[in-house]
């Protein structure tokens, strides 16, 4: 149940770290498309030329996420434009693969590429600019691939009434779809690194059974420890911000000028212009949209709060007794005069209109 309730108090470190959207490079595994709808979807690079020259090319493989733990995920400090629940926004799972005997040479010691927390937004965009540029030595060595995991779809998961799909298991979902997509494009992978989620020991083990025969490595810290981790890592965070920033841009062409401006503040609980703009924007029926994380606490809270604008009070099965919809739809300003279908959808239309 930790992970319905994983809400997480942003440091000012963690604020430094968003990107301003006028700094994210929009990556090809960008689907606009899919983001505004609250569709998950996977994209795989094309398999680099070093590795396609020959399949046989032993190659390691790392893997890491973005967006996992925080109810809100800012990617800006601006305060007119700042600010993502990362209930706002999708969980991205990344992994990136190449050579072994370029594995520390390329990406270490040629182009620094670090844990993407320790990494300043413009090197961060900077890199994954160079590995979807066609004549640069990162894209004709390394292969990548990303799960955009969206905020609907994990909600949906973790809600469902018949057994809770956690995120831990999602997220392993997510990377063993990853990693298998690879496998099947005919890559020699003979090393995989990981940056654990929960136990290493026990996610280890499991991945030992899926993929019998590559040498598997589960650390904590692994986005600092191993460089194809830390470069997945990148397309993980770079992805996750561009795509905050596609929903950001959807965002202000639908609101009005002070809501805009009032912002979303840095999207984590403890703040309070995130909490007023979670109240201000709660649907009375739906909530917020499809990129929010309702299974996250701070979302569940305000929508089974006493002063929630709308409460349904649904029958057991078999004991309706021939009772309509409306009455078991109540709001806070609920008078119980007049037509019940009136008050619940708006003004009757009168022949007088016409």
């Amino acid at each position: 149940m930790a992970d319905i309730i994983e809400d997480t108090i942003m440091e000012s470190q963690d604020i430094e770290q968003e990107t301003p959207p006028e700094k994210v490079f929009v990556a090809p595994s960008i689907n606009k498309s899919n983001i505004l709808s609250g569709r998950s979807y996977a994209h795989y690079s094309p398999i680099p030329k070093i590795i396609d020259d020959n399949m046989t090319t032993e190659c390691v493989l790392g893997v890491d996420e973005a967006g996992r733990g925080p109810v809100l995920g800012s990617f800006s400090i601006d305060p007119h434009k700042c600010a993502y629940l990362q209930h706002l926004g999708p969980m991205v799972y990344a992994l990136l693969y190449l050579p072994l005997s370029l594995h520390r040479s390329l990406l270490a010691e040629t182009h620094h590429f670090d844990d993407s927390k320790v990494l300043t937004p413009a090197v961060r965009s900077a890199l994954m600019e160079k590995l979807c540029t066609t004549d640069t030595d990162l894209y004709r060595s390394c292969g990548w691939a990303t799960k955009v995991m969206s905020a609907r779809d994990i909600s949906s998961g973790m809600l469902r009434p018949a057994g809770m799909y956690n995120l831990n298991a999602q997220a392993m979902d997510a990377t063993i779809e990853l990693i298998k997509a690879v496998f099947a494009q005919g890559v020699n992978v003979k090393e995989i690194y990981i940056d654990t989620i929960g136990s290493p020991i026990t996610y280890q083990k499991k991945l030992e059974r899926i993929f019998p025969t590559v040498q598997i490595t589960v650390a904590k810290k692994a986005d600092s420890l191993y460089p194809c981790v830390s470069a997945a890592s990148v397309c993980a965070k770079v992805t996750r911000d561009a795509a905050l920033d596609v929903s950001y841009e959807a965002y202000t062409e639908n609101t009005n000028g002070d809501d805009a401006a009032e912002g979303w503040g840095s999207g984590y609980p403890s703040d309070v212009k995130c909490s007023n703009w979670l109240k201000r924007n709660m649907d009375p029926v739906f909530g917020w949209g499809t990129e929010c994380r309702f299974s996250w606490g701070t979302a569940k809270e305000l929508l089974e709060s006493k002063n929630a604008p709308l409460k349904g009070d649904w029958p057991v099965e078999g004991e309706d007794d021939g009772l309509k919809i409306t009455d078991f739809l109540t709001t806070a300003e609920q008078d119980g005069e007049g037509d019940e279908l009136v008050n619940w959808y708006g003004r009757k239309v009168t022949e007088e209109v016409f």
